[in-house]
């Protein structure tokens, strides 16, 4: 189930990739934009 679950979210994120959208992720205890189009301002809770 965990690797249906993690090549569902990589499937994902790579769609974002290539149609140029940006994804928030979790990183370090707080979310994080990627992605070239992403706001520069703080994601907020």
């Amino acid at each position: 189930m965990l690797k249906a679950l993690q090549v569902a979210v990589a499937n994902n994120l790579e769609r974002k990739r290539r149609l140029g959208q940006y994804a928030v992720i979790w990183q370090d205890g707080r979310p994080l934009r990627i992605g070239a189009d992403s706001p520069n301002r703080p994601v907020s809770l």
